[in-house]
């Protein structure tokens, strides 16, 4: 099992993060980004599945600053706090908060080591944010990253593997269309899945879907991090 520590912002915020190491020494370091739901148990268990893989993993704890400890369900009451929360984040701070997790990595790592980042949902935006902001990050896999294709105007600084849904009603297929075109260097991939195919404790969890994701991000990182 993991274990909890503290990272501090370049800001001097000081968050919690959520750390799984592998067996033996690491493959690289990879930084998990959040949903709107908070470092939850399903979060917690992605960045031990990855753990699991070889790499050394993080998951910053994104709401800290406006309310920490915050663990969400999938009722709709948690969708509507987590929304809430997230509007108070912004796309700014967290951004700190993510590159403090890749500096913390960095240094358990060394100098050699590389670090990626995975994210879902708002860490999904989040983290082709950071591809095209945050330095010292070697590979981005965002998972349906709500308000992705609204920043395509922007520059990955590393490789990107992205994930959609075809039926995912908030990120409609054509502006995803449209990111792919306007981005031809980024991977991106569609699925016959819904929002959230990759999270096995929400109603459209899909089991085929995020089989086939967690194989293309596997291999994608081994490409880059290794």
């Amino acid at each position: 099992m993991g274990q909890t520590l503290t990272l501090t912002a370049s800001d001097g915020c000081a968050l919690a993060a959520y750390l799984a190491e592998p067996m033996g020494t690491p493959k690289g370091g990879l930084v998990v980004v959040q949903e709107i739901f908070g470092v939850n148990s399903h979060i917690r268990s992605v960045a031990e599945r990855w753990a699991s893989e070889g790499y050394l993993v993080l998951a910053p704890a994104l709401f800290d600053r406006q309310e920490p400890q915050i663990e969400l369900g999938y009722a709709e009451a948690d969708m509507q706090r987590g929304f809430g929360l997230m509007q108070a984040a912004g796309l700014e701070a967290p951004l700190l908060d993510i590159d403090a997790a890749r500096a913390e990595l960095q240094r358990r790592l060394g100098a050699s080591g590389k670090v990626g980042i995975l994210g879902f949902c708002w860490g999904g935006l989040l983290s082709w944010l950071s591809a095209c902001k945050v330095s010292g990050i070697s590979a981005a896999v965002p998972y349906y990253g709500g308000g992705i294709p609204s920043h395509a105007g922007l520059q990955a600084q590393c490789p990107v593997l992205a994930h959609f849904g075809e039926r995912d009603h908030w990120i409609p297929t054509d502006s995803v269309q449209a990111f792919a075109a306007a981005q031809p260097s980024v991977q991106v991939q569609v699925y016959a899945a819904d929002h959230g195919f990759n999270c096995d404790q929400r109603g459209s969890y899909d089991a085929a879907a995020a089989q086939l994701a967690a194989e293309r991000s596997r291999a994608f990182l081994s490409q880059h991090l290794a």
